[in-house]
């Protein structure tokens, strides 16, 4: 496994990087507060509940942390208890279902940024239970760096893996089909990370958000799929650019490496102070 601390130290400092990071995210959180206000005021008069979700995500070297979004499920229990959101989820309230679509569920995260557990670009943070239970060696790797807002694989599910996950068992689907997949195409942005990357991300998920705001559904794969390793990720013969992709051999080694790499795991919580 190579050995990473952050991103930024291949291109920028992470001094630099971070101030970079929290002005943009208070820039943020300034412009759209009043697109923030009607987001509240939408969830409180649509679903009895808190406005914000707290969820436990695993961050920097494995450490945990509280990642903010805005509430787009009601808070009473359902038959369905999975982690992991299906499309077309019974779950979510319609006004829920608009935010998660155009990612407006999201904004909160910015308020992660400032606190310094998260950067705009970097990795999805993951729920805990599929980090102990679910990630490979490369898997590992990522959460060497600072989660992000955006990446490669993020977009990839935004645009793909949740057409990938069916209400049945969707907990099973993402982990068979689109966890391998979003992890592999997050280790291209790691291991090729620069300046000039994340702004082709954050403009490429701008330009995504443009064309689902406008209706589109049909994506083409993302850029970074042509530089996993064949052996790694094997998407199914003749899939369309909205199919499932399956990772056999990934899927494959993480029964046989589920104890080695929670050791990997706990090895990396350490203190993290920004």
């Amino acid at each position: 496994m190579a050995s990473m601390t952050s991103t930024a130290t291949k291109f920028l400092p992470s001094s630099v990087r971070r101030v970079f990071d929290t002005s943009l995210a208070l820039v943020g959180l300034i412009a759209l507060s009043p697109l923030l206000a009607m987001a509240a005021v939408g969830i409180r008069l649509s679903s009895p509940g808190p406005i914000f979700y707290r969820a436990a995500r695993i961050g920097l070297n494995g450490c945990r942390f509280t990642m903010y979004k805005f509430r787009t499920m009601h808070t009473e229990q359902r038959t369905l208890k999975s982690r992991i959101t299906a499309d077309k989820d019974p779950r979510t309230f319609a006004f829920g279902a608009l935010l998660r679509r155009l990612k407006i569920d999201e904004l909160p995260q910015l308020v992660n940024i400032v606190k310094g557990e998260m950067a705009i670009v970097g990795p999805r943070p993951e729920d805990p239970y599929f980090v102990e239970n679910h990630y490979t060696e490369d898997g590992i790797e990522t959460l060497r760096v600072l989660p992000g807002l955006t990446s490669p694989g993020s977009i990839f599910y935004y645009t793909h893996g949740e057409k990938c996950v069916g209400s049945s068992d969707p907990e099973a689907a993402y982990v068979k089909d689109v966890l391998p997949v979003k992890l592999a195409l997050d280790l291209v942005y790691i291991r090729e990370a620069s300046l000039l990357y994340d702004v082709r991300l954050i403009l490429r998920t701008i330009w995504v958000l443009g064309f689902v705001f406008a209706g589109r559904t049909d994506f083409p794969d993302p850029p970074e799929m042509k530089k996993i390793h064949m052996t790694t990720v094997k998407p199914q013969s003749g899939r369309k650019a909205q199919d499932h992709f399956v990772a056999t051999e990934v899927q494959d080694s993480v029964a046989g490496s589920e104890s080695h790499v929670v050791a990997n795991l706990r090895s990396l919580e350490t203190p993290f102070n920004q």
